[in-house]
């Protein structure tokens, strides 16, 4: 699921937007100095559960060109947890490989570069690139990676996977979805063209299968790394999003661009050739006539997600999203009207971790499916799904 790193407190985001709205630059880029010195402090601790990896597989492991404590808090717990060959074994029935995980946190090299290099340095040294499966995952706020999302992929491609990510803040996902969003585009294409420079220069019968993925601010990095659909195409094997912020440059393209009838909630984008859109409901994906030949990107977004329908235009325009008929889990009694929609969606962003699956911002059980999509598992049966969800939902 989406968990505390891509919220935070009660009236957080509301606190951070009027405070935003009350300072000018100068003051703004103090300010949040100031904060990347208080965050910074916590980033040197671990959780608990994470533990320091004694695989060659991992970063941070004896053998690895990252040393353990310049990952970063969010950096250790993705190096220090995840299934192993035994877990995905157990579920597929099948022989299974331990994953691959690489990353580089902001202590781990100077600048953002470097850091894309380090971690695609150490994914290479832990032999990533021999691997059926790369994904190039974006992170939020502080290098935090949604973990069922990558568990899902890991157990649905048998363990043969390489993972690769880094941190680009020190900011909580609440402060960082405001204000952070040029380090946010800049580590995302400095990630995937690293990986992608060194994948290209293989041959083409040895190259892994090249996927993208990223949550929340996570997805607007990732997405950044593309110009638009055929570059997706062309580039990557496949794709996912989750709950990308209205922001999101081509997520918001292929939304106000959309065939009609189609609508925002749940948009068709060129007949869905490439690009498609997901309502996380167990229902078929739009347009299901239409051949999705290719490399497929799917967006998964809920109607009922505020951090994908919060705008600054909510002040005062009517979005489609209430000009039309309420998607799934909309209230139909929810209307527009200037500002106070605006600051209904802001308060919804501070609550939406609360929610059960398939609403708000949680994606946990959405994660099987949309990687079943993107990576083609037509094979995987309503019942293995099911279960493998509610593994994931455990870890």
């Amino acid at each position: 699921m989406v968990g505390t790193e891509a919220g935070g407190g009660v009236g957080g985001v509301l606190a951070g937007v009027i405070a935003l709205t009350l300072i000018d630059g100068v003051l703004l880029d103090g300010l949040i100095n100031a904060a990347d010195s208080v965050f910074s402090a916590r980033d040197t601790t671990t959780a608990e559960t994470a533990i320091e990896p004694q695989s060659a597989l991992r970063s941070g492991s004896p053998e690895s060109l990252v040393a353990w404590d310049t990952l970063g808090r969010q950096g250790r717990s993705f190096v220090g947890h995840g299934p192993t060959a035994e877990d995905i074994g157990q579920f597929s029935d099948e022989r299974a490989l331990d994953p691959i995980r690489a990353y580089a946190g902001m202590a781990s090299a100077e600048d953002v570069e470097e850091r894309a290099r380090l971690a695609v340095a150490d994914l290479e040294r832990a032999g990533g690139f021999e691997r059926e499966f790369l994904l190039v995952a974006g992170t939020t706020g502080t290098g935090w990676v949604d973990p069922p999302s990558i568990e899902a992929f890991e157990y649905l491609t048998g363990g043969d996977t390489a993972t690769v990510a880094m941190q680009y803040s020190y900011l909580p996902s609440w402060l960082s979805f405001l204000v952070d969003q040029e380090r946010a585009r800049v580590a995302g294409r400095a990630l995937y063209d690293a990986v992608y420079e060194e994948w290209i220069s293989r041959p083409a019968d040895a190259r892994p299968a090249l996927y993208v993925f990223g949550v929340s601010l996570g997805s607007f990095s990732a997405e950044t790394a593309f110009s638009g659909e055929f570059d997706m195409r062309n580039r990557t094997s496949g794709i996912l999003y989750a709950g990308a912020p209205g922001f999101n440059v081509l997520h918001a393209e292929f939304t106000s661009n959309r065939d009609a009838p189609s609508l925002a909630v749940e948009p068709v984008y060129r007949s869905g050739r490439v690009v498609r859109f997901s309502g996380d409901r167990g229902e078929p994906i739009q347009p299901d006539n239409a051949a999705w030949d290719g490399p497929r990107v799917l967006y998964l977004q809920h109607a009922t997600d505020p951090i994908v329908w919060w705008s600054a235009d909510l002040l005062w325009d009517r979005p489609a999203w209430l000009a039309e008929p309420r998607g799934f889990g909309v209230s139909d009694a929810m209307t527009w009207l200037p500002i106070i929609t605006f600051w209904q969606v802001t308060i919804d962003m501070a609550e939406f971790v609360d929610v059960p699956p398939g609403y708000g911002h949680t994606y946990t059980r959405g994660y099987v499916d949309g990687w079943a999509q993107v990576l083609r598992r037509d094979d995987l049966t309503v019942g293995r799904a099911n279960r493998l969800k509610e593994i994931i939902e455990v870890e």
